[in-house]
């Protein structure tokens, strides 16, 4: 990984992980940061494989943000999948931290603001199951990538699973293949069917974008935070794993905002302000020792999170020999 995209990540910023060291452990470039709670993996797995429509739409507009921040300091992050997304612990169990930057690569010059040059027979970069179709047809990856990226993992989140999972084949190069034509046969009406029209619009918008376009990122908050307004949730951070938790949470609207803090309606600026803001001690002292729990099961590669094997095939491998080892305290 370039060491550039290591350096900026020792600057504190809302859901980036603090870098505590860096450097070269015997055969591994090697990351000290502040221990996290678990992956949106995980969090997937306790709430049996489904999330609700109202904790796809707070994620997404957290997820956007991160995606956007690392775009504004030049990097493209290549590999979005819900591993590489983990909610904080304690004061900050409702923020989302964005991890794993192995296959991190630098797109334009902070400077010059000169960007990659367009290439084609590229080599499968990140993990095939939320690849992006020109990743599959070997294009370069840009912005635009990261962000339809994101978008199969918000449909994974609300279907359970995306049309292109479980299928065999000999080699790993079949099985991309057979994964990459599944996905170009899928049309999006077809992957968003029985959802939200702002999910088809999400994904319309990011494949009409060109290689070097900077994506309208406030478009793509906004089409998620008018549907939240519209369904009438309240942005309260209560999100699906909080209620399995904590039943009683959800047992009445006013229980709830005395539990988590009152927030507005409107999951706006504001919203993106309350990030950083604690919700009552009550529940997130107590909740983050279920987090805790979770953090410290052993068996990731990165060593940040649980074990995800049971629900894990050929193509959730990452496809690149970098790798950076992470080590938390």
């Amino acid at each position: 990984m370039n060491l550039s995209c290591i350096c900026f990540f020792r600057v504190e910023v809302t859901g980036i992980p603090h870098l505590k060291w860096f450097g070269v452990e015997g055969e591994y470039n090697a990351m000290v940061i502040d221990l996290l709670g678990p992956s949106l993996e995980d969090l997937f797995n306790y709430c049996n494989r489904k999330f609700t429509l109202k904790t796809v739409l707070m994620l997404a507009d957290q997820l956007i943000n991160r995606v956007e921040y690392m775009h504004s300091r030049g990097f493209l992050h290549r590999d979005i999948k819900p591993d590489n997304f983990l909610m904080g612990l304690g004061r900050k169990a409702n923020q989302v931290y964005i991890i794993d930057y192995g296959l991190a690569k630098k797109y334009r010059d902070l400077q010059t603001h000169k960007h990659i040059p367009y290439r084609e027979n590229k080599n499968l970069t990140g993990t095939a199951r939320y690849a992006s179709v020109n990743t599959h047809l070997g294009v370069e990856q840009s912005r635009r990538d990261d962000l339809e990226s994101l978008g199969y993992v918000l449909m994974y989140f609300l279907r359970g699973s995306l049309p292109w999972q479980g299928l065999r084949a000999g080699t790993k190069k079949q099985k991309y293949d057979k994964i990459s034509e599944k996905k170009m046969l899928t049309p999006i009406e077809l992957l968003c069917k029985s959802y939200p029209l702002e999910f088809t619009s999400y994904f319309h918008y990011c494949r009409s974008l060109q290689f070097e376009d900077k994506p309208d990122y406030s478009y793509l908050k906004r089409l998620f935070r008018d549907l939240f307004i519209r369904e009438g949730y309240q942005f309260d951070y209560v999100f699906d794993w909080t209620m399995l938790k904590y039943p009683q949470i959800g047992s009445s609207s006013s229980r709830a905002r005395e539990m988590m803090g009152k927030l507005p309606l409107n999951p706006g600026p504001l919203a993106e302000r309350v990030e950083k803001t604690p919700v009552k001690h009550e529940v997130r002292d107590r909740f983050s020792g279920a987090v805790q729990g979770f953090a410290r099961r052993n068996g990731s590669s990165t060593g940040m999170h649980g074990n995800h094997s049971r629900h894990r095939s050929k193509e959730d491998a990452p496809s690149s020999k970098d790798a950076v080892h992470t080590i938390t305290f």
